[in-house]
């Protein structure tokens, strides 16, 4: 049967875009701009935590830096894994790419697998960045060693969660320049009521049973029972670190995704068409002038 036919001919596409996503993030270490852009990320974060190193939180017993460190890389993860594949799929459907995809047998099933490789592993050094300074400069950041177990676990189920609503923002935006107002509102005004950079206990409760029904509460949950003691975990909702409801949430979202974002993903690969793509690259150059 040759490479061209049936599963195997899947399966060839799957290798080439895992290639190409490999590829992609080897280029993207070397560039000088995204390291930049890693290094830039990591100092905001982690001057943020020198500047209050010595600041108490209530009277929890710990700083702030080991308060806020997790939830730092609970947002900086949810930020990367919806802006970063709507922009790039949104870009990509103006200039071309799709199209020329969408013209290869099974040409769509290996962009995007590369575009989830890409998009998972640039996680890797954008974490690295802020982490490995701060058990440089802090103490008492991690209550046990088995949390980067937990860490890791958490990673992952919020890369299932999160990485199909950007996919699916960046193929219903009309382009580039309407990511903002459909991608970035809307995580910024999760971000301010997931708990992840203010405690979502002080709000009202409407708005926290709103933020329980999305992923980004429930990755800053996880993150925070990574690396707090459990006697920080008094502060959280009802009292718990609520792992299993964490691991069952965030799971529910990756099957959402899962059966959701491929479909979208389809309707969109249908419409695209030579007149799209140049309706899309005339309309950018309107909005540059």
């Amino acid at each position: 049967m040759s490479a061209t036919s049936g599963g195997p001919a899947v399966l060839h596409a799957v290798r080439l875009g895992l290639h190409r996503g490999w590829t992609e993030f080897v280029l993207s270490l070397r560039s000088s701009q995204d390291q930049w852009f890693y290094l830039f990320t990591a100092f905001l974060a982690v001057g943020y935590l020198y500047l209050r190193r010595d600041t108490p939180v209530d009277d929890t017993g710990l700083l702030l830096p080991s308060v806020a460190l997790p939830s730092i890389l609970a947002g900086l993860i949810a930020f990367g894994l919806v802006i970063g594949p709507a922009y790039s799929l949104a870009m990509e459907k103006e200039d071309g790419t799709l199209l020329r995809a969408k013209a290869v047998p099974n040409g769509l099933t290996g962009y995007f697998t590369g575009q989830l490789l890409f998009h998972s592993a640039s996680l890797f050094p954008q974490m690295v960045a802020v982490l490995v300074p701060s058990f440089l400069l802090f103490d008492h950041l991690m209550s046990h060693p088995s949390g980067w177990f937990t860490v890791v676990w958490v990673t992952v189920l919020g890369l299932l969660a999160l990485l199909p609503i950007g996919m699916v923002i960046g193929a219903l935006v009309p382009g580039v320049q309407k990511v903002g107002m459909w991608g970035m509102l809307p995580i910024i005004a999760l971000a301010g009521i997931s708990g992840i950079f203010y405690p979502v206990q002080e709000l009202w409760g409407w708005v926290q049973v709103v933020a329980q029904v999305f992923p980004m509460y429930w990755l800053g949950l996880g993150m925070r029972s990574a690396f707090l003691p459990d006697s920080y975990v008094a502060a959280e909702i009802g009292g718990s670190w609520r792992t299993w409801q964490t691991v069952a949430v965030l799971s529910a979202w990756a099957v959402v995704g899962a059966i959701l974002a491929p479909a979208v993903l389809r309707r969109m690969a249908r419409r695209q068409s030579g007149s799209t793509v140049a309706a899309a690259r005339e309309a950018a150059t309107q909005w540059v002038k």
